[in-house]
């Protein structure tokens, strides 16, 4: 999804929206009725327990699944018919477990941002290098260009793929669990820079994450996904763990016992 930024796409419609979307994966529906529009601008973060649908709305988006009725547009435009040429910038959940025996420096692996399919042999070297050195102060690695990424912490190793994302110049930045793997005193930092590059650099970002606290903590907008959008709101506006339970149908095992009890 990270291709060639020389020719951009023009947007017709909102960032991403979905529309009465339903997906069936494995012979099971996995989402129905799913409806959401996201702005250019916004920072949005899905949350939803495991099995809930959150992965399989990632690969809708992205065009690696196919609606079984309604339909997702990226702006404006169905994923699966059209190339985004590096304005959809996609940062995968494993992003940040590369080899450690992978001989890389973190310019080099920036650089694979700006390298289409298309051109893969041709030198554009100008604006290629502008792309990544901005890429590159943008994480906060600038210091540390030519180091071997096996030897930078988690939370670098996160830092320098999310460059490798924005050296396409992407407009949209999808994140699938952007704090896995990461230790605990990076994750304030990565936040901080999620946030940073949506106020500070226009960009569009949509995080996933089973962790709800970060998303409150980061995200402007959170969508709770249980098989269909349960909330859709602001995140100081999303109900307590109790009230999510109710959202979904569950019910509380200890109520009757205590009831017994008094």
């Amino acid at each position: 999804m990270q291709a060639d930024s020389s020719s951009r796409i023009n947007r017709v419609g909102s960032m991403l929206e979905a529309s009465d979307l339903y997906v069936n994966r494995s012979g099971r529906l996995v989402l129905e009725d799913i409806n959401f529009v996201i702005e250019k601008g916004e920072f949005v973060g899905i949350v939803g327990p495991n099995g809930g649908g959150k992965s399989t709305l990632l690969l809708t988006i992205l065009g690696i699944l196919q609606p079984t009725k309604g339909n997702v547009s990226v702006f404006g435009y169905d994923p699966k018919t059209i190339n985004f040429n590096g304005n959809v910038g996609w940062v995968s959940q494993s992003a940040a477990s590369i080899p450690t025996k992978m001989r890389m420096t973190v310019r080099e692996l920036i650089s694979l941002g700006t390298i289409s399919t298309r051109d893969l042999f041709s030198i554009r070297r100008r604006k290629n290098d502008a792309s990544v050195v901005r890429a590159m102060e943008l994480v906060g690695l600038s210091d540390l260009a030519d180091m071997d990424i096996a030897r930078l912490s988690g939370g670098q190793r996160q830092r320098a793929v999310i460059g490798r994302a924005l050296a396409s110049n992407a407009e949209l930045l999808i994140f699938d669990e952007p704090l896995v793997n990461v230790d605990r005193d990076s994750r304030n930092g990565i936040l901080k820079l999620l946030d940073d590059l949506c106020h500070n650099e226009d960009k569009t970002l949509l995080m996933v994450s089973h962790d709800l606290t970060a998303i409150r903590q980061s995200a402007h907008r959170v969508i709770y996904l249980d098989g269909k959008v349960q909330f859709d709101g602001k995140t100081s506006e999303i109900p307590d763990l109790s009230g999510l339970a109710g959202l979904v149908g569950l019910e509380d095992v200890h109520k009757h016992a205590n009831q017994e009890e008094e």
